[in-house]
């Protein structure tokens, strides 16, 4: 049972506050990251899933804009700290968040508390051995493709979770990991893409939206 008193005293945190299709959020994130870095390999399980990422703001604002159909459930797989999971649901979808990492649970399942998302489930799921139960009308994630080594794994869950007529959505910036993995996912999935640009002061990120079902003889 998670308790919010126990996760403030195991972790220091700042917050941040976004705002979202007219509606404030806040999120809880690590005030530092040392203590989540291997300090004899800084690459070995690297904390991605500590920071927001401008495509997961981009994913959560498409599902908020879209009309909610209660019989539909979603997936999302690579939860991190739990933005885009935590914004669909509370805009009205039936939504499923998964994470493998047991900082990145806590800090989802804390974020959802503060948000009174009583409703978004919230569970383990290791995609090299998946045993979440059910199938899902969508599949969605926004960075979450990083190593080839993982391309078979998500590929998997796909196949395991994804209902005959779903689609999955999936938010990545264009880099070499993430094209490869698209070309092939082609070989499976029909896919549509959508590039997008986000601006900053000092800097212009290219990201891909792909929508991707299943082929009839998949």
């Amino acid at each position: 049972m998670f308790s919010m008193e126990l996760f403030q005293k195991e972790y220091e945190t700042d917050t941040v506050e976004l705002v979202i299709r007219n509606r404030k959020f806040s999120f809880f994130v690590p005030k530092s990251l040392d203590g989540f870095i291997d300090p004899e390999n800084v690459f070995n399980n690297f904390p991605l899933w500590a920071k927001i990422w401008e495509p997961c703001l981009i994913l959560a604002d498409y599902l908020a804009s879209m009309p909610v159909k209660p019989e539909k459930r979603f997936l999302e797989i690579g939860s991190g700290l739990g933005l885009v999971g935590i914004v669909a649901s509370s805009f009205g979808h039936k939504v499923t968040m998964t994470e493998y990492n047991y900082d990145a649970l806590n800090f989802a399942k804390a974020n959802a508390h503060i948000n009174d998302c009583s409703n978004l489930k919230i569970m383990e799921l290791d995609w090299n051995k998946p045993e979440l139960k059910g199938t899902f009308d969508r599949i969605i994630g926004s960075e979450v493709i990083y190593k080839e080594e993982s391309f078979y794994p998500i590929l998997r869950l796909f196949r395991i979770y994804l209902k005959e007529d779903g689609e999955i959505l999936l938010l990545e910036r264009a880099r070499r990991s993430s094209i490869e993995f698209f070309r092939q996912m082609s070989e499976h999935f029909k896919i549509k893409a959508q590039k997008k640009i986000i601006r900053n002061d000092s800097d212009e990120i290219h990201v891909m939206m792909c929508r991707m079902t299943l082929m009839a003889d998949d």
